[in-house]
């Protein structure tokens, strides 16, 4: 059946009534999960556990969560801290942006509000990394206020509830379903909590693949159960096949010393550590261009003598095969020229600096391999 013919039909299949909200609110009170954010939703703490869970699994955010508010316990902590701390304490959680953008975040809220996040959606959405759904968040769970919060979770409920046939990818979606969970949100009377509740229950119930509707709440409400559309919802226009690059890095030894350069902050990455290297070019081997990227980024003249890992590494928008290099140092003077800072170290200070992910699994096989030379 096509989506024009399902838009045809009776005009009430698209109007849940209004009691819907209170038996979400019963089911999230016997069913929600622990979390320690939960346990005291002041705004500092929303706000870090907000961040840090967009596109990032609970499981997989909790220990980062509590070793950062121990390491930060407020926004006068972490408006003190040095960037490279903060980057540390985040390494492994990927999208750095978010740690670079609270760390900005925190010192204009110590320098314009005395340490205090404000409480309106507007105000928040002025500071640094604060989009729709952060200052959404923050503003709802901490503070109270009748602000709907839309997530991937709370997209893919507000389709199958209401029966839509909009593209979820389209920022016109997301705006219009803000704007039809607002009535609910406020009938709730309770504002936080139900969009924790939608969220949670998209997380736990109204998964992507077989919701489990039996045990939903909104079962009774929802249109695509209704209507038998629940694998059909939501729509989403398919991703791009996500193009796939060839990497080599130089992992450059000098009198016992590990060559590494730190990214420019407006770069991705930006802030991060990493060892020197990029693309390689057609008709090259991965040895031949680490010699090559070396010399661009470092001024060094290299020679390769062994490799060390190749390493299968995904981001957003693409994907990587990165080769690292064993390096000796031929001659030259470190000059970066890529880079915005180049230092000399001990394989034993790598654990101090923050790298990427796909680095630190090169570091793991440049322990194992010198370990046993």
């Amino acid at each position: 059946m096509s989506s024009r013919t399902h838009k045809a039909t009776s005009p009430r299949r698209n109007r849940p009534e209004l009691k819907w909200p209170a038996r979400l609110l019963a089911w999230f009170e016997t069913s929600k999960r622990e979390m320690p954010w939960r346990t005291e939703p002041v705004p500092y703490r929303v706000w870090i556990s907000e961040v840090m869970l967009q596109q990032t699994r609970v499981e997989t955010v909790i220990p980062y969560f509590e070793r950062f508010l121990a390491r930060f316990p407020d926004v006068h902590a972490l408006a003190a801290a040095q960037p490279q701390e903060v980057l540390k304490l985040w390494e492994g959680l990927g999208y750095y942006r978010r740690a670079r953008m609270l760390h900005a975040a925190a010192k204009e809220i110590v320098a314009t509000n005395d340490g205090k996040l404000p409480r309106e959606p507007e105000a928040l959405r002025r500071l640094p990394g604060f989009g729709p759904y952060t200052a959404a968040a923050v503003a709802s769970i901490a503070y109270g206020v009748a602000e709907p919060v839309v997530d991937g979770n709370v997209l893919r409920v507000g389709a199958r509830l209401f029966g839509s046939d909009e593209d979820i990818t389209k920022s016109a979606t997301h705006t219009a379903l803000t704007e039809r969970l607002r009535p609910a949100l406020e009938a709730s009377g309770d504002p936080g909590t139900f969009n924790q509740a939608l969220m949670e229950l998209g997380s736990l119930v109204c998964v992507p693949r077989e919701p489990r509707c039996d045990t939903c709440p909104l079962r009774n409400d929802c249109v695509a159960r209704r209507e038998k559309r629940t694998a059909e919802l939501p729509v989403k226009a398919p991703r791009k096949a996500r193009p796939h690059k060839h990497i080599a890095v130089g992992v450059c030894w000098r009198r016992g010393k590990l060559l590494i350069g730190r990214r420019r902050d407006d770069q991705m990455l930006g802030g991060l550590w990493e060892f020197p290297g990029g693309k390689i070019e057609s008709g090259e081997s991965p040895e031949q261009a680490a010699v090559r990227e070396v010399a661009e980024e470092t001024a060094l003249t290299v020679e390769p003598c062994g490799t060390y890992a190749h390493v299968e590494h995904g981001y957003t928008h693409f994907t990587v095969t990165i080769t690292a290099i064993r390096c000796r140092v031929l001659k030259g003077r470190t000059r970066a020229r890529s880079a915005a800072e180049l230092r000399w170290i001990h394989p034993s200070e790598l654990a101090e600096y923050p790298f990427p992910r796909a680095n630190q699994r090169i570091i793991e096989a440049i322990h194992k391999q010198e370990l046993h030379a």
